[in-house]
């Protein structure tokens, strides 16, 4: 339809009534000689009982009218295709009984199906000719003409239209698009209406639904889209450019326009076909050959770039546009074909008036020469460098040093790199750093030390740079230096807020690993605990949090928004944007889960009100707290196998600055978050090992009980490990639970196991329970009988027992008891220390005479000392520190208790003389 046509080209603003008029009246020429249709016409219908009206107005189910379009239309394909292989498998099959077989006449009172399907929507429904079945579209002439009503009332509208009778016009194309509500006429013109009246989003939904009944009619569809670029709703102008391109394939500005649509969503690769069509319809379309070329390289497919380019400079157009060339010689070198480059370049050359090639593209000459192994061009191109500095030739001289860089040619990288530093008045940091960097690939670390301290002095707050630096100060030996480079100035730290190059966690981490190798425990522990012991608990908790099944309701609302970025009064409110698939399913959900939910509450309120009770509105199960994971002060610290050797050096020096609370802290919160993939077994072993060894330097040793526990549990036959074991249980309350039931646990577990037989005697002799204690001795006793402290505990605890209250027959039991004592001073070949508890037993039951003979013995040998047995990281006290240092000899224990005995005897000078031999000091 011409005139219809030329409706439609009007602008947004402006629009003619005369063309109104035209456009609303088909002439009877166009309705008989019209060509066929083909794809034309939309592919759905409305069905009977819809009101198109409501539909703009009332915009129900929020409105889905775009959605619904979509759906009907996919529907009517499916069921002409399902036709169209029905008559195909009837041609091919004509005596088939089946489903897609025509019912005869006589089966209906002699009408068929499809004659009554019609009948019953006469109006709503176009009738095919029996004869087109097998043809797309229409025939010449074939289209139907207006019901005589629909016909007048447009005519009687479009004359209210002219005259600027606006509401006297819209209740008749009301009526209209009611009795022919497939009809795009009715529409069109109820569109003009509206934006005659200002009421733009009426009439752009009018005009929306008159488009999808004109599908080729682009010149609606253009309009449309300079609508919605005005409404600024990015889907919705995806949507009509789309429709506008297939109904006008030769538009390039609409191809340009999606191509810019397509590149700010970052859906690069539709961009680039876009702009490869526009080269099509227009092959002297510099900027799209160049775009097309650029976007294809920005989703992976340089190839196809380099084949446009290629078909672009083959035929001829090179020589108007070196752009084309110097992009395609780009795309030859990132895609590794320096030979390529290097042709196109040469015969660019040779196409040249001038001998001499322009200055950059003789840089991508000796890059390419350099790739396939010449070298020599890179000395020539290096003597012919401008001396001037002009933007161009700093741009160039980095594009080659660079490329000698990536290339591993440090030798050549660092002349280019010198000869920039010439050419800049003031050289940035990053140039100086890759001048280090070049020293340091050549094995010449001396040489790129000034460098990078020239890049830092420009780059302060580079890490890099800093950690670089210093791992050479370090390894030169240079570990003063090194603690000034890597330690925060007086000025940053008088600041509340330290520089941020400080916070870094590298940065702590290496100076913290310089002050342990230099033996400075103190500063390393003060570097770096505090962050270790963050990270440690920030790891333990994000180790718990798991995620939250139920979504918050701000979640759910803000994926839901994509469901609802139109106003709601707008027809297409609702209208899908440009999001993935798995983004609208995510959104579609959101909003079903919504509704269920503000149902939900509702239906609760109503309840409570019901019952009476007062309606307390309760947000927390529609708001829960999700928390998100945290970063930790040192990220990826447990994942690293070298800093776990940092983890134990940092308890060893926690432990031997006696600071033992804090290193079984670390020890507890690393085994914690150590599960088998982030700790060695071996590992793990060590930091328990370490917590036993350190636990009883605690004021609380319960908090280092488990560690020694595990080790004796790991070594159970092991004197050593239950001697710490012992150690760590002598500090602890006497009835601790946890003690006494292990001890059980280990007894039971292995009756062959003395350690745990023997710790058990000891603490019933700590509470005066001899009798149970004796027992445990005497079991140990039957496994070790010539063990010397068994002999020394049964005996010990014989004679305690023999000294109670209850015990009938003491002097037996005294004579046991002494008994063992002389088998264990046989064991220990007469020993001081034997001799001694001999004398003391005496002496304990009042046996003096005898005490004072085995006191003498003792007073007559001579033990050499020993220092005091430690646990490895136990920092020793000096000898006038410590009372035990001369522990092992015990005649100054004898002489004391002697000159009791004879004190008491009445022998005061004799005492006197004793104290004054082996006491005095």
């Amino acid at each position: 339809m011409e005139d219809n046509n030329k409706a439609c080209d009007e602008t947004v603003s402006t629009t003619t009534e005369m063309e109104v008029v035209e456009a609303a009246a088909p002439t009877e020429a166009e309705e008989g000689d019209e060509e066929e249709e083909g794809e034309e016409g939309c592919e759905f219908e409305f069905e009977i009982g819809t009101d198109p009206v409501d539909l703009v107005q009332e915009a129900p189910d929020g409105v889905e009218l775009y959605q619904r379009f979509e759906r009907l239309e996919n529907e009517a394909i499916e069921e002409r295709e399902r036709k169209r292989k029905a008559v195909q498998h009837q041609r091919q099959f004509p005596d088939q009984e089946g489903p897609s077989k025509k019912p005869r006449q006589d089966e209906f009172l002699g009408a068929t199906m499809e004659e009554i399907d019609e009948l019953m929507n006469f109006g709503f429904r176009r009738r095919r000719s029996r004869g087109s079945c097998g043809k797309k579209g229409r025939r010449k002439g074939s289209r139907k003409k207006l019901n005589p009503i629909v016909s007048t009332k447009i005519a009687q509208a479009t004359v209210h239209y002219a005259s600027k009778e606006y509401n006297e016009a819209i209740p008749l194309l009301h009526d209209v698009v009611r009795l022919a509500p497939n009809i795009a006429d009715g529409y069109h013109l109820l569109g003009l209406v509206h934006d005659s009246l200002h009421d733009r989003k009426k009439a752009f939904n009018f005009h929306m639904i008159a488009a999808f009944f004109s599908r080729k009619d682009a010149s609606l569809w253009k309009k449309l889209v300079a609508w919605s670029i005005k409404m600024g709703d990015v889907a919705l102008v995806k949507h009509c450019l789309s429709k506008a391109m297939i109904a006008d394939p030769d538009d390039v500005g609409l191809k340009f326009d999606a191509a810019m649509l397509y590149f700010n969503a970052g859906e690069f690769l539709k961009a680039a076909e876009l702009y490869e069509q526009i080269l099509r319809l227009s092959p002297e379309n510099v900027q799209a050959c160049i775009t097309a070329a650029k976007m294809y390289r920005k989703c992976g497919r340089t190839e196809k770039g380099i084949q446009i380019l290629e078909d672009y400079v083959n035929a001829g157009k090179q020589k108007s546009d070196l752009s084309v060339i110097e992009l395609l010689i780009n795309l030859y070198m990132s895609n590794n074909a320096h030979n390529k480059a290097l042709r196109q370049i040469d015969k660019w050359h040779a196409a040249l008036d001038s001998e001499k090639l322009p200055f950059h593209l003789e840089a991508k000459a000796t890059i390419c020469c350099a790739h396939l192994g010449d070298m020599s061009h890179a000395e020539v191109f290096l003597h012919h460098l401008p001396l001037e500095a002009t933007k161009e030739t700093i741009d160039v001289v980095a594009e080659v040093a660079d490329s000698f860089f990536e290339m591993g040619n440090y030798d050549y990288a660092l002349k280019f790199y010198f000869k920039l530093e010439f050419l800049t008045d003031n050289p940035d940091g990053d140039l100086y750093k890759k001048i280090g960097q070049c020293y340091m690939s050549l094995k010449e670390r001396s040489k790129a030390v000034p460098f990078f301290y020239k890049a830092l002095n420009k780059m302060e707050e580079n890490v890099e740079i800093r950690l670089t630096l210093a791992s050479i100060l370090f390894e030169e030996g240079k570990e003063d230096e090194t603690i000034i480079l890597l330690s925060p100035s007086d000025s940053s730290e008088k600041n509340s807020q330290p520089k941020s190059w400080w916070l870094n966690s590298q940065v702590k981490m290496q100076l913290a690993k310089v002050y342990h190798s230099k033996g400075m425990l103190e500063s390393f522990v003060n570097t770096i605990y505090s962050s270790v012991r963050d990270t440690l608990i920030t790891e333990s908790i994000n180790q718990k949090l798991r995620p939250v099944k139920k979504l918050s309701k701000h979640v759910l609302i803000e994926r839901a928004k994509l469901l609802a970025e139109q106003e709601p009064d707008s027809v297409f409110h609702g209208f899908r944007p440009l999001a993935s698939s798995a983004e609208l399913l995510k959104a579609s959900r959101a909003k079903k889960l919504l509704e269920k939910r503000a149902a939900l509450k509702e239906q609760k309120r109503a309840v409570a009100i019901a019952s009476g009770l007062e309606w307390h509105t309760d947000d927390s199960d529609e708001e829960p707290q999700r928390r998100e994971k945290q970063e930790p002060p040192l990220p990826g610290f447990l994942q690293k196998q070298e800093n776990h050797q940092l983890l134990v050096d940092l308890c060893k020096a926690l432990a031997s600055l006696q600071r033992y609370w804090e290193a079984l802290e670390i020890i507890n919160k690393a085994l914690k978050v150590a599960h088998d993939d982030i700790f060695s077994s071996q590992r793990k072993e060590e930091l328990r090992s370490l917590g036993a060894e350190i636990a009883y330097g605690t004021t609380d040793p319960k908090h280092g009980f488990d560690y020694v526990k595990y080790i004796v549990q790991q070594h159970p036959y092991s004197n050593a490990a239950w001697n710490c074991y012992y150690k760590v249980v002598s500090k602890l309350e006497d009835r601790y639970s946890k003690h006494n039931k292990f001890v059980r646990y280990m007894r039971n577990l292995r009756n062959d196991c003395i350690p745990p037989i023997i710790i058990s005697g000891h603490q019933f002799n700590s509470i005066s329970q001899h009798q149970a204690a004796t027992a445990d001795y005497l079991e140990a006793y039957k496994l070790q009988p010539d063990n010397p402290l068994i002999n020394l505990c049964v005996g010990t605890s014989l004679i305690n027992l023999a000294l109670g209250f209850r015990l009938k027959n003491k002097h037996h039991c005294i004579i046991q008891g002494f008994a063992f004592l002389y088998k264990y001073l046989r064991l220990c070949e007469n020993s001081q220390e034997a001799l001694y508890n001999i004398a003391r037993a005496y002496h304990h039951v009042g046996l003096v005479t005898l005490a004072a003979s085995y006191y003498e013995k003792v007073l007559a040998m001579h033990e050499k000392d020993e220092p005091v047995p430690r646990l490895p990281y136990e920092k020793p006290p000096s000898d006038q520190q410590d009372p035990k240092s001369n522990y092992c000899d015990l005649r100054r224990e004898a002489a004391y208790n002697l000159h009791l005995i004879y004190k008491k005897s009445g022998a005061v000078d004799l005492a006197r003389q004793i104290l004054k031999d082996y006491c005095t000091v």
